[in-house]
């Protein structure tokens, strides 16, 4: 009797523990943010949680599926840019499960299916621009990555919701060839400006001639505010303003005695004998002789050929007379 009571007590126990076990074995509880994708032997059930949820022992297999935001650092990727210059790039992408069933079904891991898909779209798309796009335009580049990795993994139910490039490097040679470029822009920025400050106190010192031509007292108050400001610092310097008026009569003079004297040397040159009075050009000039300038001409010519050769005639002549 004893031993058959010891029996069924054992089996009354093992009955109890397998049934605590496959209660704790069919009970799952959901965060909040998360779901459970049901299987009941190997069909599809409807999405459960969150919360407490029952589940059949040995019939039913559930996978969680977190729907928070997944941070997805991408790998430094070795780009080559439009214009061929190598980069080494540096991303980040954000993304979350929209859909909990299809990113069980449709892929065998989201996450990395999604890794993938952002190093392959990194390098496509940074591989179509210029370096200069590359450093300057980020923030277009950021939404076209953001557009074209989502666009990839939507029938995956997973939304991609930014992309930042975080880091561009290149050769160090190419660096300094970018500062030098900066260093010329600012340059040529700085003579701009040095070009247009010139002509603006160009225009702004016309218009002040105007107003001092228009009223010769204010070219005095001129001379006594520029007294004060030479007075006001500590040096020896004495200036006395003269008025322009009184030596304008002495420049005046000077410049006709100068104008005079340039035109005597003038003529003096276009003459041929070097001065006044010598030979019969000047003779012709100061009307002193009737001849023309023909008779002139012909009294200053050499003497004619005939009579240069009369030694080599007469040597000839000897030279018959002797044969």
């Amino acid at each position: 009797m004893s031993v058959a009571l010891v029996v069924i007590i054992v089996v009354i126990g093992v009955l109890f523990t397998i049934g605590v076990t496959a209660a704790a074995a069919s009970v799952r509880v959901l965060r909040e943010y998360e779901r459970g994708v049901v299987f009941r032997l190997g069909r599809l059930m409807p999405t459960r949680g969150p919360g407490l949820i029952m589940l059949v022992p040995t019939i039913d297999r559930m996978v969680r599926v977190s729907l928070r935001t997944v941070t997805l650092v991408v790998p430094p990727q070795e780009v080559i840019t439009r214009d061929n210059i190598p980069a080494r790039v540096t991303a980040v992408a954000y993304y979350r499960v929209v859909d909990s069933t299809r990113a069980v079904t449709e892929v065998e891991n989201f996450h990395a299916a999604t890794l993938q898909i952002a190093q392959t779209t990194l390098r496509s798309v940074l591989g179509g621009v210029d370096l200069d796009h590359l450093l300057s335009e980020r923030e277009r580049l950021n939404e076209a990555l953001q557009q074209v990795i989502d666009t990839q993994t939507e029938p995956w139910g997973i939304k991609v919701t930014t992309v930042e490039i975080k880091d561009v490097e290149i050769p160090e040679r190419m660096q300094h060839a970018i500062a030098r470029q900066a260093e010329a822009e600012r340059e040529r920025r700085a003579k701009i400006i040095n070009a247009e400050g010139e002509f603006q106190a160009a225009a702004r010192l016309a218009q002040a001639g105007d107003v001092i031509g228009a009223n010769p007292t204010t070219l005095q108050l001129r001379y006594l505010q520029t007294l004060r400001e030479i007075g006001a610092s500590q040096n020896s310097t004495v200036v006395f303003p003269m008025p322009i008026d009184l030596v304008k009569p002495v420049l005046e003079a000077a410049g006709g005695t100068f104008a005079a004297g340039q035109t005597d040397s003038t003529e003096r040159e276009q003459l041929p004998g070097g001065e006044q009075g010598n030979g019969p050009v000047s003779e012709l000039a100061s009307g002193g002789s009737d001849e023309s300038p023909k008779e002139i001409a012909s009294a200053n010519e050499d003497p004619p050929l005939k009579e240069a050769a009369t030694p080599a005639a007469d040597r000839q002549g000897r030279t018959r007379d002797d044969a």
